[in-house]
């Protein structure tokens, strides 16, 4: 199956740049593929990016949203399960930048795929729950939730080790 939406999502700000204050608008959908984490992923790479890109003194901002779905386990049921996302960025672009702090600005043109691709996974919950009350795979022997019988079966009990018997016998005065 091949895809007609772009896998990288280049903006040329040339334009931009000649005029500090300058802002433009952009939407876009994208599609970058093996866009996972473990076991967590974006449903078909699809990305959808609604920007708007300012030339300042020191470079370029980018501000707006990533949409798409993601896809993960539960945490107790252990099902897949897809959930549509929104994440909000602002990133800011030089020609010079600043390693974990600004992207770089490169030939008048900015690249939005690394910021696409880093929201939309940071977006991922680590634990994802399918529904508030799942009670996993088996609730009797794995309780989730505040039913938990704290109270021991007395006919449950588990069959001691024969080795440390004679220490049942054992009582201690106060």
């Amino acid at each position: 199956m091949t895809s007609s939406l772009p896998s990288r999502l280049l903006v040329d700000v040339a334009e931009l740049r000649r005029r500090p204050g300058t802002r433009r608008a952009l939407q876009a959908e994208i599609e970058i593929p093996n866009l996972e984490a473990g076991e967590r992923s974006i449903v078909d790479g699809r990305l959808v990016l609604d920007v708007v890109v300012e030339s300042v003194m020191e470079g370029v901002v980018a501000a707006g949203t990533v949409a798409g779905v993601w896809r993960a386990p539960c945490r107790r049921c252990v099902d897949d399960m897809d959930e549509a996302f929104v994440a909000d960025f602002r990133e800011v672009f030089e020609r010079s930048p600043t390693e974990g702090e600004t992207l770089p600005l490169e030939n008048e043109q900015i690249d939005l795929t690394p910021v696409a691709r880093e929201h939309s996974l940071l977006s991922i919950p680590l634990a994802p729950l399918c529904r508030d009350d799942c009670e996993g795979p088996d609730p009797r022997r794995f309780p989730t939730g505040p039913f938990i019988d704290l109270e021991p079966d007395l006919e449950e009990k588990p069959a001691g080790d024969p080795r440390w018997a004679a220490l049942d016998a054992l009582t201690f005065d106060d």
